[in-house]
């Protein structure tokens, strides 16, 4: 069985060398100290493991144990601005009626305990199904609300003029609400 992944050149350059030479960029909108980090230096970070339940929106739900690193800290070191409302989780993948795939998430979200970017999955790197190199996991939210194959977050007072100004991807273009909580 062939892996899903993202159909994109950027992706499949840097699958190929195992991911070698990836940056999760925080160069834009509303924080104090852009950066980009490397594979290395997100695995450096303090590390968070967590054993959660996946609820998807199609009914199915499965158990895992991750591992990443918490927003908190991502947030204390790039130091978002007060006018920061929102993360935007942008990824290598390209939405299924094109244009690149995001997601928006409330700062609340980024503080909460059992968010982080997750680089591990059972104690494995991430494979290209579940993310790799990086994904999101937002466990007060819905599955589609967390981002697979992240390339860079963005914080932004507003998220109007992102896509079709709804929230993410997936409310641009399906019938889900920015208010669909678990």
């Amino acid at each position: 069985m062939k892996k899903k992944s993202p159909p994109a050149t950027e992706f499949d350059d840097l699958a190929v060398n195992e991911f070698d030479g990836y940056q999760l960029r925080i160069d834009d909108g509303l924080v104090e100290r852009p950066g980009e980090y490397s594979l290395a230096e997100l695995r450096d970070m303090p590390q968070q493991e967590q054993i959660t339940t996946h609820f998807c929106i199609q009914g199915w739900s499965g158990v895992a144990k991750w591992t990443g690193v918490p927003t908190r800290h991502i947030l204390d070191l790039v130091r978002p601005t007060p006018d920061a409302r929102y993360a935007v989780f942008y990824s290598l993948a390209d939405g299924a009626d094109g244009g690149v795939y995001y997601d928006c998430h409330k700062m609340e979200n980024m503080r909460h305990e059992l968010t982080i970017l997750a680089l591990d999955m059972n104690d494995e790197p991430l494979s290209v199904l579940h993310g790799a190199p990086l994904c999101l996991r937002c466990e007060n939210e819905l599955g589609f609300k967390m981002v697979k194959w992240i390339t860079a977050i963005e914080f932004v007072h507003d998220f109007a003029d992102l896509g079709s100004g709804q929230g993410g991807y997936n409310e641009d273009h399906e019938f889900y609400g920015y208010k669909m909580p678990i």
